[in-house]
């Protein structure tokens, strides 16, 4: 439990992990912060995501909200802002179908292992029913798209959607570009 965002737990939590890295390992940092539902990244966990790289992490995987938020690639590694539920009990609940819930991520990416930078990152839409896992219409996925694509805007990211429904994540100037991937 964090008790802030601030530069000082930043701190702290890097130095608790540096102990147990070993040569060759790529740091994950999985936080679970922000609300439920909504779209807005408080600047103070953004600051904070951008702290943990600086320290060393190669990817902060954040999760608590149950849809997707915007994913940026800060200084070459990835900051996945909201991950969404990819299976999780809150399948039906009412009020918030606008967020579409029922679409999770598959993310499959590729890191430079040396010092852990994004080489490629591919995110696989699902669909939830009944607790199990479908692909998803083109309908949605075309939907996910654009949604990724306007929340990644501030962030210089975007998808590209692809012929199987999966979206291949674009960032910076010539970064992200296909590979033989």
């Amino acid at each position: 439990m964090l008790e802030d965002l601030s530069a000082t737990t930043t701190r702290r939590v890097a130095s608790r992990m540096r102990p147990f890295q070993q040569p060759g390992d790529v740091v994950i940092a999985s936080i679970h912060w922000g609300s439920n539902w909504g779209y807005e990244i408080p600047k103070e966990q953004i600051t904070f995501a951008h702290r943990l790289i600086e320290e060393g992490v190669a990817i902060v995987h954040g999760h608590s909200p149950h849809h997707v938020k915007a994913i940026e690639v800060y200084q070459g590694h990835l900051d996945l802002y909201g991950c969404g539920d990819l299976i999780s009990d809150y399948e039906g609940i009412r009020g918030y179908e606008a967020f579409h819930s029922d679409l999770p991520w598959m993310y499959l990416v590729r890191l430079n292992p040396e010092h852990g930078q994004l080489v490629s990152a591919r995110l696989v839409p699902m669909q939830m029913q009944r607790f199990r896992l479908n692909r998803v219409s083109a309908e949605d996925a075309r939907w996910l798209c654009a949604l990724l694509n306007r929340l990644g805007a501030s962030f210089g990211t975007s998808v590209e959607l692809a012929e199987d429904n999966s979206l291949r994540l674009v960032w910076g100037q010539g970064q992200g570009q296909p590979s033989n991937t």
